[in-house]
């Protein structure tokens, strides 16, 4: 994220020092420049931090937050109670040192300066500096084989870099956020159905002016047939002396200031009792709604009068009101991710029955009382809306959630019971811990059974592929009930008939079958299928290598599901970095990988790359499937000979009804197309065009209306999750329709 001419991003290298930190965040929020990293003793030692000038005065302009970390306790055997993690904040124009310097001290006295550089740390915040980060943002083992994988990618994007100083979500801001004009127009609507949306906010201490614009946001809606409930716990009248003073005739405010602070479930209650409207709205005290909110809201009820939950996209907002970041551009409802995190947040809008029915907030889950909500409504329903546009400012400064570290590690411990209690209430056992990504959450279903699972491995040569995969299978499995079937195309070698033989010697549960027929992936695994005898059919690649001993537990753990139909892994190439972990509808063109070539580590854009999630399809590389499912849906649609064949099975259980799993806890090597290359000749490269040319005629339905685990408001030209540009044009698609026209 930055270069080392202007900091230096940690010192794990040296053995002399008494302290060992890393840089893991510099970036820009408008005025305010924000630092991220983690500090440890050697000696065990609580650690200070401090950012001082050239003098060694403490700048008080800098605001530093610290917390515990598990990943850094974990690798460095720290105490659980160690306060590792570091934020500062710090305005940049209050700085006029040609250097400052993080300082990390012990109550002893043992000290490091880490210096930083503000000329350089401006350059980083240039055009150009911006493209280095662009190129560069990958580790060093990683960087050539990005830039030669993605020559175009590259050139493109350094080129709208250097043209445009603004970063990805200011110009989609721009370019898709509402005028004036269109508010106008949404003023002047008159829908048929006109439901009270009763906007419900819990007061505590609010700051005036953060309360002011909450106030003017509300007011201002384009749609007004709403009431607002303010429930003020506060310990002064000041909110209620700005109502009366500014607001006491509207009369759809109601307005009650609390004997006393209820807490965060508490006041919220209050104000749900207030409500009396078709809908309850849920709005955090300190936030901005965006104007046309309400108007979004009743627009789509009015097309569906059934709808009993809506909620809508984000971003955050900066102190000031003025600079917006992290866009939350959230999937369609995705109940497996929101049962591991809570992407829905805001705005969250549900019928007030419901919201009476589940009985409002539970005091017990203050921290995580909005999770534990939202699991209990979206029990009673399945009329799930999600409106992909930017309705709700999440606002970040130094006492909010959005802001402050510190004031969100209480919140892990009642998410676990949340999704605990969630599991009781709908049937799963499942065990439920904490991970090291906050607030998000990690789930172990219990096995009912353990049926035979059926490991189909096609083949051709390369046997110490095939030899290296299944010994990782037999060393590193834990689970015990399953066969080999070896899928035996075209090898000729001797070396590779007498691997066969031997390995059926050794091992009872590895059979090898022949295919006889030229290669068609389709063909070969459906003529598998048949010499499988198991209730699971695990489609595995040759050149895979078992990383995590669980696999096949956390695989049949939902597979036993019967809402389930297959279940994907994360997929590693050989260096660490991440290959597959889902594939989205579109991508390309026709469907493609996302977020590739991060670190395994990496929790990826809305963590996409940890959580347990539904998606519309997963790679064949690595797929448990049913095997009634498989069979029901007539197994892999044989047209598709090498590409997509995955994709367009995983498509076909989604249109019977059943989900597609992705499980990231799941981690597997995946040394890709050893076996077959890559399509390098012309010949590979026209089949593949004639199997997108297929999938685009076949899927036609799902590449129109967009892949709904998948926001349309992210790019389909990368794999980056970066907010869609005006106009993206796919050249392989425009290569296919030229030739069709020729």
């Amino acid at each position: 994220m930055f270069k080392e001419k202007f900091i230096i991003k940690d010192n794990l290298n040296d053995n002399n020092s008494l302290f060992k930190y890393y840089i893991e965040l510099i970036e820009r929020e408008a005025d305010d420049v924000l630092i991220r990293g983690w500090v440890y003793s050697v000696e065990n030692k609580p650690v200070n931090v401090e950012l001082v000038g050239q003098n060694n005065n403490c700048l008080k302009q800098g605001r530093i937050w610290r917390k515990t970390r598990k990943d850094v306790k974990k690798k460095f055997e720290l105490s659980d109670d160690y306060k590792s993690e570091f934020l500062i904040r710090f305005e940049r124009d209050s700085i006029i040192d040609e250097n400052i310097f993080i300082h990390f001290f012990t109550d002893e006295e043992e000290r490091l300066y880490l210096k930083i550089n503000m000329q350089g740390l401006d350059e980083s915040f240039t055009a150009w500096g911006k493209v280095t980060e662009f190129i560069t943002n990958q580790p060093i083992r990683r960087t050539a084989r990005f830039v030669k994988n993605h020559p175009r990618e590259v050139f493109n994007r350094t080129l709208a870099k250097l043209r445009n100083t603004k970063d990805d979500y200011t110009i989609w801001r721009e370019n898709n956020m509402p005028s004036e004009a269109d508010y106008e127009r949404q003023r002047g609507k008159d829908f048929q159905y006109k439901p009270v949306i009763s906007i419900s906010i819990p007061l505590y201490n609010t700051p005036l002016d953060f309360f002011e614009a909450l106030m003017k946001s509300v007011i201002n809606q384009t749609y007004s047939n709403f009431e607002l409930c303010l429930a003020d716990g506060s310990d002064n009248d000041n909110l209620g002396e700005y109502i009366r003073k500014h607001y006491w005739d509207d009369d759809r405010i109601n307005y009650i200031h609390l004997d006393e602070n209820l807490g965060i479930a508490g006041n919220t209650n209050k104000a749900l009792e207030m409500a009396n409207g078709d809908y309850v709205m849920l709005t955090d005290h300190d936030d901005i709604l965006e104007i046309g909110a309400l108007y979004e809201i009743v627009r789509v009820l009015n097309e569906d009068k059934t709808i009993d939950i809506i909620y809508t996209d984000e971003d955050l907002v900066d102190a000031s009101g003025t600079f917006y970041s992290n866009y939350r551009f959230k999937p369609d409802f995705n109940l497996e991710m929101l049962r591991h995190l809570n992407y829905v947040c805001h705005i969250f809008v549900v019928r007030r029955s419901i919201m009476r029915e589940v009985g409002g907030f539970r005091e017990e889950y203050d921290g995580a009382q909005d999770f534990d909500m939202i699991l209990r409504c979206v029990e009673k329903t399945d009329k799930i809306h999600h409106i992909p546009k930017v309705l709700y400012h999440w606002r970040a400064h130094e006492d909010s959630t959005a802001g402050n570290v510190d004031s969100k590690q209480y919140a892990i411990d009642a998410s676990v019971r949340a999704l605990e209690e969630h599991y009781k209430r709908v049937g799963i056992e499942a065990d439920v811990e904490a991970t090291d990504v906050f607030i998000m959450l990690k789930s172990t279903r219990h096995l009912k059974k353990e049926p035979l699972v059926s490991i189909l491995i096609p083949t051709m040569e390369h046997i110490e592929d095939l030899d290296k995969c299944i010994c990782s299978i037999v060393d590193k499995t834990e689970y015990k009930n399953y066969e080999i079937v070896i899928i035996e195309n075209n090898s000729r070698s001797k070396e590779t008939f007498d691997y066969y033989e031997n390995i059926t010697s050794k091992y009872d549960f590895i059979k090898v079958i022949k295919w006889e027929e030229g290669f068609n992936y389709s063909k070969i695994n459906n003529f598998g299928a048949k010499f499988a005898d198991g209730e699971y059919y695990i489609l595995l690649n040759n050149d895979i290598e078992v990383i995590s001993t669980d696999w096949i537990n956390r695989m049949l753990g939902y597979c036993l599901d019967e809402d389930v139909g297959a279940v994907g892994a994360k997929l590693l190439f050989e260096d660490d970095t991440v290959q597959h972990c889902g594939v989205v509808i579109g991508v390309g063109g026709f469907a493609g990988h996302i977020l590739t070539e991060q670190d395994v580590d990496e929790v990826g854009y809305f963590g996409r790359l940890q959580v347990q999630q539904e998606v519309s399809a997963v790679t064949a590389a690595c797929m448990m499937v049913d095997a009634k499912v498989f069979e029901e849906v007539g197994g892999f649609d044989e047209e598709f000979t090498v590409s997509l064949n995955d994709v367009d099975l995983c498509l076909k259980i989604r249109k019977a009804g059943k989900k597609i799993i992705l499980d990231p806890n799941i981690t597997m090597y995946h040394y890709e197309s050893k076996s077959r290359g890559y399509e390098e000749t012309a010949d590979k490269q026209a089949r593949f065009k004639s199997e997108i040319k297929r999938f685009r005629e076949k899927w036609s339905d799902i590449l129109s209306d967009g892949d709904p685990y998948y926001s349309p408001n992210l790019t389909l030209l990368y794999g980056d999750c970066s907010p869609k540009r005006e106009e993206e044009r796919f050249l392989i698609v425009e290569e296919i329709e030229r030739e069709e026209v020729n």
